[in-house]
Formats: C-alpha cells, structure tokens, sequence
C-alpha cells in the first residue's frame, strides 16, 4: 500500500487538504442504530468493537452518499476516544460522519456516537484508502471524486459550524 499523502499543487500546503469551488450545503451522514442485546458485554455495556461497527455503518453510507454505491476502499486507520459508556437501556444511537479532507488517495473522516437522548459516547477520526480490488493495492482518487469530496466537504464543515453554534454539542 502507498503511503498516505495530502494534496499537493499550487495553493496547497503541505499537510492540507483541497477545498475548492462553490458549495450546497447537505447535512452530515447521521443514522440512528439500535442497540441490541448482542451488543452487550460482561460489564453490562456496549462492548468497545461494536462501536467500530456503528462508525463502521455510518462511515460507509458517508462514502456511498459522497462518492456512489461502486467505489471501493479500505480502512487504514481509527482512532477513537470513548466518553461515556452506552448500554441496552439506552436504546439506540445516533451516528454522525463527516469529511475532513483528503489526500492523493486517502480520505479522512470524522464520527460521533451519541446517546439517543443526546450526550456524547464517542468520538473518532478515520482515514479510509481507495482501493483497487484487481490489484488490491490503494490507487489514486480520481478527478470525478475529488470534485464530490470538495462538495461533501464543505458542505460537512458548514453543517458542523452550525451545529456548534446552536450550542447542540455536548
């Protein structure tokens, strides 16, 4: 796999990403996800790998949204900070990703998972790779995506601007 790299050209620091061009906001990917008993652990909560899979979840209607149903990529890093314990009486989820920036073939994102009734769960970054299923290597994003991505992107950082602004956050 190649590394990781940002975008590069005139007008592009080195370690920024591209944002360019005239935008239409369109909110975060955010579901609601129920939780199940399965998700339990001995501890009586949502065990800490099924928040991988309710990023997981989020993060791919993200991508499918951004960049059509066909695109393949894989998952190169997460990191997540855990902030509150969620368990079966909870009820569900509420899963939000947005787009941070990109690279020659990296995306990078960012999710929460909140409580149903509000107050935050966890919080993570992501960086996901286009991927090349024939060669299975990481190939470079196209100009098509780079377009999209601009889109999602600003429109993810104005819809994220505005939340924070009406004191919606925890």
């Amino acid at each position: 796999m190649e590394p990781l790299s940002p975008s590069e050209g005139p007008g592009h620091a080195p370690g920024a990403f591209a944002i360019s061009g005239p935008y239409a906001p369109a909110p975060v990917e955010e579901i609601e996800i129920a939780i199940r008993w399965r998700d339990m652990d001995a501890y009586g909560h949502v065990n800490n790998a099924v928040y991988l899979t309710y990023l997981e979840e989020c993060r791919d209607r993200w991508v499918r949204r951004t960049l059509g149903e066909d695109v393949g990529f894989v998952i190169v890093r997460v990191a997540i900070d855990f902030r509150r314990e969620l368990s079966l009486e909870d009820g569900s989820v509420v899963v939000a990703c947005s787009g941070t920036g990109y690279g020659r073939s990296s995306i990078r994102t960012a999710e929460t998972i909140r409580a149903n009734a509000g107050w935050l769960a966890a919080e993570s970054e992501s960086v996901i790779v286009a991927h090349d299923a024939g060669s299975r290597r990481s190939r470079p994003i196209t100009d098509r995506e780079r377009s999209a991505l601009d889109v999602a992107i600003e429109a993810d950082r104005v819809s994220v601007r505005a939340s924070e602004g009406s004191g919606d956050r925890t």
